[in-house]
């Protein structure tokens, strides 16, 4: 039971053993302005970059004296471990915050514009909106005034055609009493030329 108990304590140490160099970090360039980065661990080794502090890298293998990093471009190769650490540097935060602040004061000139560009809109809507009150308004006072044109149209009508009626009537009446006349003149006349007739008719 022990023997298998320190197979697998074994087996876990040479677990987090090996985990350590292939687990991938990010680790950051401090401490001085530029380091060397070499084809191998060792000063002998020919230079392939130079890193700045504040530089981003990733650690393919962590080791007491040299570290085998990759940089954000992709190059390969070895740094002093001392010069690493996973702390981010105090220069690298201050340019993110200033990045952020810049993205933030950009995003706020635009909520700015955006805002006054809804102002102008509410207002305009503002002004549609009395005008089409108004013109609601003066529709509702035209179908009123339609209405009672209709209404004293039709009254007008009414009128000429009684006044039209009164007319005929009127003519009719001036005919009838202009005959009435006629005819009573000429049964006067008639009486009064029978009368001579008769009064001639005795004398003889």
């Amino acid at each position: 039971m022990r023997k298998m108990l320190k197979i697998l304590a074994f087996i876990c140490l040479l677990g987090m053993v090996l985990a350590g160099p292939l687990a991938a970090r990010d680790i950051y360039v401090t401490g001085i302005t530029k380091i060397t980065m070499r084809t191998g661990p060792g000063v002998e080794h020919k230079i392939v970059a130079m890193l700045t502090s504040g530089s981003k890298l990733e650690t393919i293998e962590y080791q007491k004296d040299w570290s085998h990093v990759k940089t954000q471009d992709n190059k390969r190769g070895w740094v002093l471990s001392r010069f690493l650490t996973e702390k981010v540097p105090q220069t690298l935060l201050v340019k993110q915050l200033q990045d952020e602040n810049a993205r933030l004061v950009t995003a706020l000139e635009q909520a700015e514009d955006k805002k006054r560009a809804l102002a102008e809109k509410n207002d305009l809507l503002g002004d549609i909106e009395k005008k089409y009150k108004k013109l609601k308004q003066a529709s509702a006072e035209f179908l009123k005034l339609n209405e009672s044109y209709k209404v004293l149209s039709k009254l007008s009508q009414d009128q000429k055609d009684q006044i039209h009626t009164l007319e005929q009537n009127l003519n009719n009446e001036e005919k009838i009493w202009f005959l009435s006349g006629a005819g009573v003149f000429i049964v006067g006349l008639i009486i009064g030329l029978s009368t001579r007739k008769k009064k001639r008719s005795s004398l003889l």
